[in-house]
């Protein structure tokens, strides 16, 4: 094998690890304009959740109700927001899908100087689990998080109880509340799943 063809191998077994996010364009009037395959996929994987059964569900076909509802907060959020700038720190985030592998929804929209109508929604998907590994030691620096907050970070990514978080630190459950309330702080979120948010978006 030569190093070319090896190194094509490596690359593809990258770009299956890190499969890329799902890009999702619209129109303000929600007519479907671009969806890529990731896109595709991971409509199909939120569709089965919501729907309680698989779905073959082409990219033509019905958009997940999570979707199609963060793209109405972005059509009300371009009313306010008019210009390109007010959104270069702004987006609208949500989390759907399977708990066991959540995805994240990031929405924003483009504005265009012709009026609303001709205005872009933006969503982008992505699997959380993917990029847990990569992150938390990131999400630590970004957040001052204390080594104790950050294992209880990882212990909360895999979805589990205060209970079992505070059973493998070999702490209380009050001192993992603690803890959450702290990172909750420190992350500018109130529930768990924005922590997660945050940390995966960090």
């Amino acid at each position: 094998m030569t190093e070319a063809v090896k190194g094509i191998d490596q690359t593809d077994a990258l770009a299956d690890q890190r499969a890329g996010s799902g890009i999702v364009v619209l129109s303000a009037s929600m007519q479907l304009l671009h969806m890529n395959r990731q896109a595709t996929e991971l409509a199909k994987k939120i569709n089965a959740v919501e729907h309680g059964r698989t779905t073959t569900i082409s990219a033509h076909g019905v958009l997940p109700t999570a979707l199609t509802e963060l793209c109405a907060e972005i059509i009300k959020a371009l009313h306010i927001r008019t210009e390109a700038k007010d959104w270069e720190q702004f987006e609208l985030k949500r989390v759907t899908g399977d708990p066991n592998q959540p995805i994240l929804l990031r929405g924003f929209g483009l504005p265009d100087r012709g009026g609303i109508q001709n205005a872009r929604l933006v969503v982008t998907m992505e699997e959380l689990g993917r990029k847990q590994n990569l992150n938390t030691e990131h999400a630590r620096e970004r957040f001052q998080l204390t080594n104790r907050e950050q294992s209880v970070v990882e212990h909360l990514a895999k979805g589990w109880t205060n209970k079992e978080i505070a059973n493998a630190l070999q702490i209380t459950e009050q001192t993992v509340k603690e803890h959450i309330k702290h990172i909750m702080r420190k992350t500018n979120a109130t529930t768990r799943t924005g922590i997660l948010v945050q940390i995966f978006n960090s």
